[in-house]
């Protein structure tokens, strides 16, 4: 098999465009991407990443897929759900079954700034598939430090939003919001649900800036947010231009990625919880905790995960120290039983 796309028909549809064309096509098989966050947006925008011929991808996620994913995160079946499979893990092997000659690189992690500094380095665009504000402000963060381009995306009941942030030529994420809004009073698909559609609308969006900027065609990115509703078909796009008094692109104030600002927990969209983070170094022996473990509750264990019950509490821990602790939002109730039950 031809594994070359500038001489199989595989991308011939793609090379016809205009602004793409031959070289393009070729400076996409040459790229490297990453995609922070393997759920509804990522899984459809590391596939049209991968479909589009693009070389490399890195995939970052932290969480393993469940039933209530298959609805929308369209990568998954229900063999992955049954195996409980990192959802990292998941996508890599399907999007290499869907293009053998992809580079898809697994990374099982919660983002921190070591990671969020790594994949900029080796990525020419980090697209967003994130659920929670401290992680998209890190990776704002970390693109003004690497001086590279990211591509927000959020989704929740029938709306999305866009843009893309070009350091140092578009305004950053914290020119438009400066800060994130208080705990629990932005809607989250917990409390307000999400249709399908409207994030692969937004995913699909996603994936089409990301082409142009790995194929040397940034200058084609419109500037500022777009927003729309699914429900109503109404669209706007805010513009703005880069603010000089920014904490981030302005004053080069990195809170996040100096870890001065942000939690050691976050809330865990979808999933009615909260993720604990370890200290860095954390590693637990899966394996060996599984018999102490077992004494309270039943366990499953695989290579990536365990998972058990605490005081009535679904948890799943993971060899990092990371703790998904289940049918709770109080972050003090998760880190007394993450206490509890590890000694950590």
């Amino acid at each position: 098999m031809n594994k070359n796309p500038d001489s199989s028909s595989r991308y011939s549809r793609q090379s016809l465009l205009p602004w793409l064309g031959t070289e393009g096509q070729e400076a996409l098989s040459r790229s490297c991407a990453a995609v922070v966050g393997l759920g509804a947006l990522g899984c459809l925008s590391a596939s049209y990443l991968a479909r589009a011929g693009v070389g490399r991808l890195l995939l970052v996620d932290r969480d393993f897929v469940e039933e209530s994913n298959l609805a929308r995160q369209l990568l998954y079946d229900d063999e992955d759900c049954r195996l409980r499979l990192p959802k990292a893990v998941a996508a890599a092997q399907h999007l290499k079954a869907a293009r053998e000659d992809l580079q898809a690189e697994a990374r099982v992690a919660d983002l921190d700034a070591d990671l969020a500094k790594e994949l900029f380095a080796l990525s020419a665009v980090v697209l967003d598939g994130t659920d929670n504000f401290e992680t998209r402000y890190l990776l704002n963060d970390a693109a003004v430090f690497s001086q590279k381009p990211w591509i927000y995306g959020g989704a929740v009941s029938t709306q999305g939003s866009v843009m893309v942030v070009r350091p140092g030529l578009t305004p950053c994420l914290r020119c438009i919001f400066p800060d994130p809004p208080p705990p629990g009073s932005a809607p989250t698909c917990d409390t307000a649900g999400i249709l399908a559609p409207a994030a692969g609308f937004v995913a699909s969006l996603q994936a089409g800036e990301a082409l142009k900027i790995l194929s040397g065609r940034a200058d084609l990115c419109p500037g500022g947010l777009l927003h729309a509703d699914l429900l109503n078909w109404s669209f706007g796009r805010i513009s703005a231009e880069r603010d000089p008094q920014c904490p981030a692109c302005g004053q080069r104030r990195l809170d996040y990625l100096e870890e001065k600002a942000g939690s050691r927990t976050h809330r865990v969209c979808g999933r009615d919880g909260i993720m604990i983070l370890a200290p860095k170094g954390t590693r637990l022996d899966l394996r060996a905790i599984k018999p102490k473990l077992e004494a309270v509750a039943p366990v499953f264990l695989n290579p990536y995960l365990l998972q058990t019950e605490w005081d009535g509490h679904p948890v799943t821990l993971y060899p990092d120290g990371r703790a998904l602790v289940q049918k709770t939002d109080d972050p003090t109730r998760a880190r007394t039983l993450y206490a509890r039950y590890l000694g950590i």
